[in-house]
């Protein structure tokens, strides 16, 4: 078999996934992955792009395999998405599926579950003094941590020629580092290993840090800020270093996507007849259902059915204190005031859950009117190449 067959094989058996495609779950990794490969701008781009379509089309559609067929076709995988398979749509599909998947293959113990890591220019850095000053030379006292969002990772950062952390490290002074984590992971579960990953890092910097700055984009700064809670309860000393955080488009009260999800799991567990294929939607990440009101702690899942009707709203979580935070929402809308900046705010965020506003007062996010702003005609991942966005971050930091 040739090394195409080969990898249109292992594609074909990803298509055969199955994955909760209800309440838009899969539709949102596809339409991040896609954007993705429509960036690469290589001849190889388009070929993948039909893939990938098809590897979705799949997940929606196929409903055949449960429990050891889920890790059987994983195993399969396995040689596609290795580090060494040289594949250039690895790291996309990889970052998809964990998003899609991560909780299962990190308790699985499966090869495919993504570690956290620190990463520069497309290369894990090892977070020891040594490794960090041959790899970051140069590298200044202020300290910029970018954290991707859902289904994405570090490299996706650069999107349209332009990437937020190193155009504010050649603009601003910053050294820039990225991120990468499984999306699919609890939100709490992140933030602590983030929470330990900084404090590791502020440790092992090449010079004395005098400054941390976060900007996460998505579920990035959801994970950001239930990494300064249990920096907080550790008493960290990097949490005295953070000056400023940044949020590009994080849902801090939910996405309507997960809690359409959620709906499905109560229509087809009210009938024994539809019963069964609400094992499909529950097989969504943790991940993704914390995304459903935006859950940053343990006490919100630990000993809870996730799936389950009903379910309390989660702890509420201040912003860090004596931290200045700021936060970008995005709408599709045309003007202020335009109606689907209600309803659709950038495609996955409304604009009052990316602003922390709240029904209830108790949970609401307090940024400054000067920390808050709102770009038009901008989608989801358009925040990540603004202008608008860039210029805010400039004066911002």
């Amino acid at each position: 078999m040739s090394k195409k067959q080969s990898y249109a094989a292992d594609l074909l058996g990803l298509s055969r996934l199955t994955v909760s495609a209800v309440g838009g779950v899969a539709e949102m990794a596809e339409a991040l992955h896609l954007t993705v490969l429509r960036q690469v701008g290589t001849p190889a781009a388009k070929p993948l792009a039909r893939a990938t379509s098809l590897v979705y089309r799949g997940v929606r559609g196929v409903a055949g395999l449960v429990g050891g067929g889920i890790d059987a076709v994983l195993t399969r995988l396995q040689p596609l998405l290795g580090e060494q398979s040289g594949w250039a749509g690895r790291d996309a599909l990889l970052s998809a599926l964990n998003g899609v998947l991560g909780d299962h293959l990190a308790a699985s113990g499966n090869a495919l579950a993504l570690p956290m890591a620190w990463r520069r220019d497309g290369a894990t850095l090892v977070p020891r003094r040594d490794a960090l000053r041959q790899a970051l030379p140069g590298a200044s006292g202020r300290v910029l941590v970018l954290a991707h969002g859902l289904c994405m990772n570090d490299e996706q950062w650069r999107r349209a020629g332009h990437d937020h952390g190193a155009a504010l490290q050649r603009e601003r002074g910053y050294t820039a580092v990225y991120l990468r984590y499984n999306s699919g992971k609890h939100i709490s579960s992140n933030g602590r290993e983030f929470a330990a990953a900084l404090r590791e890092l502020v440790e092992q910097w090449p010079v004395p840090v005098r400054e941390l700055v976060i900007v996460g984009h998505s579920m990035g700064g959801l994970v950001a800020r239930s990494a300064c809670q249990h920096g907080a309860e550790a008493g960290d000393g990097w949490l005295g270093l953070l000056s400023k955080m940044v949020f590009l488009g994080s849902p801090h009260h939910g996405a309507p996507l997960e809690r359409g999800g959620n709906w499905f799991d109560v229509i087809t567990d009210m009938s024994p007849y539809t019963a069964p294929f609400s094992r499909l939607a529950k097989m969504r990440s943790a991940g993704i259902t914390d995304l459903r009101h935006g859950s940053l702690l343990d006490a919100d899942w630990d000993g809870k059915d996730r799936f389950a009707r009903g379910a309390h709203l989660p702890h509420g979580v201040a912003l860090p204190a004596a931290v200045q935070c700021y936060t970008v929402a995005a709408t599709v809308g045309k003007a202020e005031g335009d109606l689907a900046d209600r309803l659709a705010g950038d495609g996955l965020v409304p604009l009052a859950s990316a602003l922390g506003q709240h029904a209830d007062a108790a949970r609401q996010l307090v940024f400054a009117p000067a920390n808050q702003l709102v770009v038009y005609r901008t989608n989801h991942l358009e925040l990540l190449n603004s202008p608008a966005v860039y210029r805010a971050l400039l004066d911002w930091l």
